[in-house]
């Protein structure tokens, strides 16, 4: 079958949003406000700092804005893996921050029980499964990578399994699958519109005003705090936490840090029972293959298969625009792969196609700081991994607008920023040439060229 007869029905927009329950938007902020502390941005950055600062501090007036409706944005339409790794997985961390990496694993876990327990506390219904997640092999020289990587996991103590081809496939049954490594705990499966949606609820619940359909355009110091201009009015207050990652900065500085960087995935039909059995696929984890340009993949609630990943797309200039969040180029491309990856599910069809902007940096994980004498902080620069690292990230902003010296705060991770993306053209010729040679070094097993090696040796990358 070609492909393309499984994209004919599509629609154009995120399978998560594309959602009866979705709440109403509150409306936006007309005239001037005053608070203790002012959140910008209403994804999970935004959304974990509102609520984490109440629950600190109960008495602490807080407000949120959010230029759209909450969770519209990188938030509501990621693929929902919601991982403890705070680093972009272990080898990241460990060429990164090898001092601090034990650390980090521990902060992390904890972090992502600590998600696990807010779901719960305030009711969230999100559809959250602890699964874990299956690093797949395709190509024999991958299965090396996945040696290494359950050697050093376990040297965390991690709860994992490696998987041969038979006992990869005995989990999810692809003819493509030579080998996995399965993370057990490390990663649970979530439904990331919900997740916003009940964070939002959450946060109302405890207190917090949130004013939707307010963009904020400026940010200037007034008195002993900060001025944050929206379309129609201000919001005046002591301390500001931006969580707007992706979208330009409020504090221009930080802008060169972070590039957005274009995702796609389609979402199908529900599985019948047969097509089910057919794939296997019981204990539900999610899946992504060990290429540099990879797939990743999970089950919904109603037994769907969210499959993205693969390109990995920056616009000239580094827009984020709506026209960008559809590629029809793509959704072949993934078409395509998907068919080759299980081909027994020939005839199923994709009822969503959709992408979004990623806030990207050079080293794949975020980065914190202050600005205007303490009294705004930021964090950005998630890389994809959005939805677990956001909440160690709130609380950082948060552990940073207190003065408060912490064992967040000490970390060189959190101290120390990436480097910046150069100009452009520069920027635009340098993330091409990179993937390139990804895609060169994935058809030659692996094989790094002088340009990725170079960039090894600097700390500098770019993946899908």
């Amino acid at each position: 079958m070609d492909p393309a007869l499984s994209l004919k029905d599509v629609q154009p927009t995120p399978f998560w949003l594309d959602d009866p329950a979705r709440p109403q938007a509150h409306s936006a902020l007309v005239g001037d406000a005053r608070c203790d502390l002012l959140v910008v941005g209403g994804g999970y950055s935004g959304l974990w700092t509102a609520l984490i600062a109440k629950e600190r501090d109960p008495s602490l007036d807080v407000v949120l804005i959010e230029g759209k409706e909450v969770g519209w944005a990188a938030s509501g339409r990621n693929g929902g893996f919601c991982a403890a790794s705070l680093t972009h997985g272990l080898g990241n961390g460990l060429e990164r921050w090898p001092d601090e990496l034990e650390r980090l694993e521990h902060l992390g876990a904890q972090n992502l029980q600590a998600i696990e327990d807010s779901v719960r506390r305030h009711g969230i219904d999100c559809d959250w499964e602890r699964t874990g997640e299956i690093d797949v092999a395709t190509e024999p020289y991958q299965l090396d990578g996945l040696h290494e990587l359950a050697e050093l996991a376990r040297s965390f103590g991690a709860d994992c399994e490696l998987l041969d081809a038979d006992a990869m496939r005995a989990q999810v049954n692809s003819p493509s699958y030579l080998g996995g490594f399965w993370d057990k705990d490390g990663v649970a499966m979530v439904n990331p519109a919900k997740l916003a949606w009940g964070l939002k609820q959450a946060c109302l619940d405890q207190g917090v005003r949130i004013f939707e359909h307010t963009l904020a355009t400026d940010i200037a110091e007034s008195g002993a705090g900060m001025a944050v201009r929206t379309a129609y009015g201000r919001v005046f207050a002591g301390r500001v936490a931006l969580g707007t990652n992706v979208f330009p900065s409020l504090v221009r500085r930080v802008r060169p840090y972070v590039v957005p960087v274009y995702d796609y995935a389609l979402m199908t039909e529900p599985l019948n029972a047969e097509q089910l059995a057919s794939i296997g696929w019981q204990n539900r984890q999610g899946l992504g293959d060990s290429a540099n340009q990879f797939h990743y993949y999970r089950l919904s609630a109603d037994n769907r298969i969210l499959w993205g990943g693969y390109d990995a797309i920056y616009n000239f200039g580094g827009k984020v625009r709506a026209e960008y969040d559809q590629r029809p180029q793509t959704n072949h491309t993934l078409a395509t792969h998907f068919f080759q990856t299980f081909p027994q599910l020939e005839g199923l069809r994709f009822t969503h196609a959709w992408g979004g902007a990623i806030d990207t940096c050079t080293r794949f994980s975020a980065f914190f700081d202050t600005a205007y004498k303490g009294k705004v902080a930021y964090a950005a620069g998630y890389t994809g991994l959005g939805v677990g690292a956001t909440r160690f990230g709130a609380e950082v902003m948060l552990d940073l607008l207190g003065g408060k010296q912490t064992e967040r705060t000490a970390l060189e991770m959190v101290r120390r920023k990436p480097l910046p993306f150069p100009p452009e053209p520069v920027r635009w010729a340098g993330i091409e040439l990179t993937k390139w040679s990804l895609d060169r070094a994935d058809r030659n097993a692996g094989r790094r060229n002088v340009w990725l090696k170079t960039l090894d040796r600097l700390g500098l990358g770019f993946d899908s």
